[in-house]
């Protein structure tokens, strides 16, 4: 198979997978985090963490990130507690759902996932605010790329499916047409 040139849409498409990809790790990964916490007292999270950073401790005893996971929990409530596994089980399940309707190819999903993923990241706004943090801050960073190539997909009509065709060379599938002016997200889809 002849290589196609790397063009400037084929960058765009391999940011926009990539991006996707990570999206739905970080949601697999809130999800294994978050459903544990529903059933564990705080002591038995703080427990856990001592038994997960141990290693990391004894190798290197100043390791910021060991600390810091390790101090977290120390502080932790059996409200928080409930808070933190809800919204890691809801943002982790909304994440999957985003990537696996967009990966199907669903287009009227992806005004859905603009908004889900917009509200992340005014969410994470409000936190940086409060708490800034260089985290935080990459982080809502990532999330703005992926709104804005998420909304550059949609508006060429385009899936997940399409972008994996054009980074492996091959012919998308012919768009849909672009509906009438002045129709509205509704009317649209």
């Amino acid at each position: 198979m002849a290589h196609a040139r790397w063009t400037r849409e084929r960058w765009f498409d391999l940011v926009f997978l990539v991006g996707f990809a990570f999206k739905a790790i970080d949601g697999f990964v809130e999800l294994v985090v978050g459903i544990p916490l529903l059933f564990l007292r705080p002591a038995q999270v703080e427990t856990a963490a001592r038994l997960v950073t141990a290693g990391e401790l004894q190798e290197d005893p100043d390791d910021l990130i060991a600390h810091l996971i390790r101090h977290g929990v120390a502080t932790l409530s059996a409200d928080a507690t409930l808070f933190a596994a809800t919204y890691l089980i809801v943002h982790g399940l909304v994440k999957l759902g985003i990537v696996a309707a967009i990966f199907r190819g669903s287009r009227r999903l992806y005004p859905w996932a603009i908004a889900a993923l917009g509200g992340f990241v005014i969410w994470q706004g409000y936190e940086f605010v409060l708490h800034p943090s260089v985290g935080l801050a990459l982080l809502t960073l990532f999330d703005l790329v992926i709104v804005a190539l998420t909304v550059r997909e949609w508006r060429h009509h385009r899936s997940l499916g399409d972008a994996v065709r054009s980074l492996l060379g091959r012919i998308p599938r012919t768009p849909r047409p672009h509906p009438p002016a002045g129709t509205t997200w509704s009317n649209a889809l």
